[in-house]
């Protein structure tokens, strides 16, 4: 039957294509500042950025590695290790496709096997065994071949070091290593750096991401008690206004925001400026935490989810007078 013929075609292009990879494949909710529902915040920003209000977060980027130069040939430097040839190659591909397709269509369309008249085949199918152990024969060969061209290359190049004319001995230098040149964005952030040092020398940007991971952690906590006063200090006048009145908010409607298991994975610099004596500093804040609101009286969940952490980044804008002053909150900003 033709369904027969061609689930037997089938099978015999997929045995070849699996003969072919094996034979010729030896390269081989509602936190302080968040978005969403918790204490009826909307997402979007707050506070204050002086002149970059209005202005998106210059989103965070990695640090790109510097990539070493590639080092000049040099005596004694043994020769690139010869592979399998693309003439082998195509040859034992072609003759694999040619016999495939010769195959698939006896199998196809029921002529006579060309190896034997179809003696030995299989219930008619168009395929012999003497066109298995062909199929077989062929493969192996290749493997063999490429194999062997493998095992000479080490050799080669050994004796190709141990027979080089010149000194046997090859000064070593170590990697010269290509800088990428800074974005727009880094060279920003680095100026930026550069003019807050001017008036504080001892500004070290690992204290300070230390002291915005610390700043993180207390105001989430005095969130979750839902009085903003023992951070009064680490806040500007308008952020204090902002969230106190948001916790305010939370106790009206008879909600605690619960913050579980909070995990800050990073916090990076993102931005650095000075405008009308003040500094600025912004910081990407990459955490994950449980995020959910419950009820002040029965305690059930009513917003969120007590099971499910909440991953989310935010931007946190420092700010401080010139010079080496305390440094406050100033805003917090969702990406766009």
């Amino acid at each position: 039957m033709m369904v027969n013929k061609w689930t037997k075609g089938f099978l015999i292009l997929f045995a070849l294509l699996f003969l072919c990879t094996w034979a010729l494949q030896v390269d081989v909710w509602a936190r302080a500042g968040g978005g969403g529902s918790s204490g009826g915040r909307s997402g979007g920003s707050i506070g204050s950025r002086g002149s970059r209000t209005g202005a998106a977060p210059t989103p965070y980027t990695a640090p790109r590695p510097s990539q070493p130069s590639q080092p000049s040939p040099g005596m004694g430097t043994p020769p690139p290790v010869s592979q399998p040839s693309s003439f082998m190659r195509s040859f034992g591909g072609g003759l694999l496709g040619g016999l495939a397709g010769g195959l698939l269509f006896r199998s196809l369309f029921g002529g006579p096997s060309a190896y034997g008249g179809g003696m030995g085949g299989m219930g008619g199918s168009g395929i012999s065994l003497i066109d298995i152990l062909l199929l077989a024969g062929i493969g192996y060969l290749i493997y063999r071949y490429i194999k062997k061209r493998r095992q000479e290359a080490p050799a080669a190049a050994g004796y190709y070091q141990s027979s080089a004319a010149g000194p046997a001995y090859q000064a070593q230098y170590p990697p010269v290593y290509d800088q990428p040149q800074a974005q727009p964005a880094e060279r920003d952030l680095q100026q930026g750096l550069a003019n807050i040092r001017q008036f504080d020398p001892a500004f070290d940007e690992a204290r300070f991401q230390d002291l915005g991971m610390d700043t993180f952690f207390k105001i989430q906590g005095a969130w979750g008690n839902r009085d903003m006063s023992p951070v009064r200090h680490l806040l500007t006048a308008e952020m204090f206004g902002i969230l106190q009145g948001q916790v305010d908010q939370l106790k009206a409607e008879k909600k605690i925001n619960r913050l579980e298991n909070i995990a800050v994975r990073s916090v990076d610099l993102t931005e650095a400026w000075q405008e009308s004596g003040t500094d600025f500093i912004t910081v990407r804040v990459y955490a994950n935490l449980l995020d959910y609101n419950v009820d002040e009286t029965s305690g059930q969940v009513v917003e969120g989810s007590k099971t499910e952490p909440v991953k989310f980044e935010e931007y946190w804008t420092f700010t401080r007078p010139v010079g080496n002053n305390p440094w406050q909150l100033s805003a917090i900003q969702q990406p766009a």
